[in-house]
C-alpha cells in the first residue's frame, strides 16, 4: 500500500473515531463524513475524507444532506486529485489551506531533540490545550475533542509539563499524529517536538513502521527536523453558508 493510501486510511479511522456523542461519522462507497453539529462553524471537524479512488462527485448530494445543519464543511483533497478539486470549486468550495503530507520511517528514527518529562494525558487536557492554541478560543475545539478523542477508541494521548500535548492513533502500522498543541505561554521551548519524539519511540516498540501527519506551514519545518519527509500536500476545500 502506498504512503498516501496509508495516510488516508489513518485519517479516516481517526476522524471516524471522533464521530461519537452528538457527532457522527457516515460513509458511502469510500467517501466518509464527520459531522459535528455542536460545532457548526468549524470545518476542521465537519469534513470529508475519501479513499483515493472514491467518487466524491457522485456522493456530493448525499454529502450536502449530511452537512445541512452546519455552517461550514471541508473536503480533504490530495493535491494530485485535480478532478475532485475542480469539481468542488465549481460547487462553491474554496481552497482554505494546503497542509503538507509528511511521513516518518520509524525503523531509522533517532531523536534529534531533548525528550521532556511526559505522561499520558486525559482527553480533558488534550482538549483544553488545543483550545488555547487555536486562534478562535470560543470553546469550539474543546467541545469537538471532548466528544470523541478518548482512549477507549484507540487514541493514545500524551502531555509534557502540563503545556504540550500530542495524540497518536495506530492504524495498520501507521502511528498517525493528531491534535499536537502547546500553550502559547510555553511555545518556543521545543516541548511538542520532544514529546512527539517520545511518542514515536513508543510507537516503534508497539510495532508501527511509519508515522504520518498533516503539517501547517509553521509546523512543517519543525516536523522536518525530527525526520519527517514531505510527500505532497492535502488541500482543504471549504464551503461556508452565505
Amino acid at each position: 500500500m502506498e504512503t498516501l493510501d496509508r495516510m488516508l486510511a489513518t485519517m479516516r479511522a481517526t476522524f471516524a473515531g471522533l464521530g461519537r456523542g452528538r457527532a457522527h461519522w457516515a460513509d458511502r462507497d469510500g467517501v466518509g463524513a464527520l459531522v459535528t453539529p455542536q460545532v457548526p462553524n468549524r470545518s476542521i471537524v465537519n469534513c470529508v475524507i475519501y479513499e483515493r479512488r472514491a467518487d466524491v462527485q457522485t456522493a456530493y448530494q448525499w454529502l450536502e444532506e449530511q452537512f445541512s445543519a452546519v455552517e461550514a464543511w471541508t473536503v480533504w483533497v490530495p493535491d494530485s486529485d485535480h478532478h475532485t478539486a475542480a469539481f468542488l470549486a465549481s460547487r462553491g468550495h474554496r481552497l482554505d489551506a494546503d497542509p503538507a503530507m509528511m511521513v516518518l520511517d520509524l525503523a531509522s528514527f533517532s531523536p534529534t531533540v531533548p525528550i521532556p518529562d511526559w505522561r499520558r494525558a486525559s482527553v480533558e487536557e488534550l482538549a483544553a490545550i488545543n483550545e488555547a492554541a487555536y486562534p478562535w478560543r470560543d470553546g469550539s475545539i474543546e467541545r469537538a475533542l471532548l466528544g470523541g478523542a478518548s482512549g477507549s477508541n484507540g487514541f493514545r494521548l500524551y502531555i509534557a509539563e502540563d503545556a504540550a500535548v500530542v495524540g497518536v492513533n495506530d492504524v495498520d502500522g501507521d502511528a498517525g499524529v493528531f491534535f499536537v498543541a502547546t500553550l502559547p505561554a510555553s511555545s518556543g521551548r521545543g516541548l511538542a517536538s520532544g514529546l512527539l519524539a517520545a511518542t514515536m519511540l513508543e510507537a516503534r516498540e508497539r510495532g508501527c513502521d511509519v508515522s504520518t501527519l498533516q503539517a501547517t506551514k509553521v509546523g512543517e519545518p519543525v516536523y522536518a527536523r525530527l525526520g519527517y519527509q514531505r510527500f505532497g500536500a492535502i488541500e482543504m476545500w471549504e464551503k461556508r453558508r452565505a
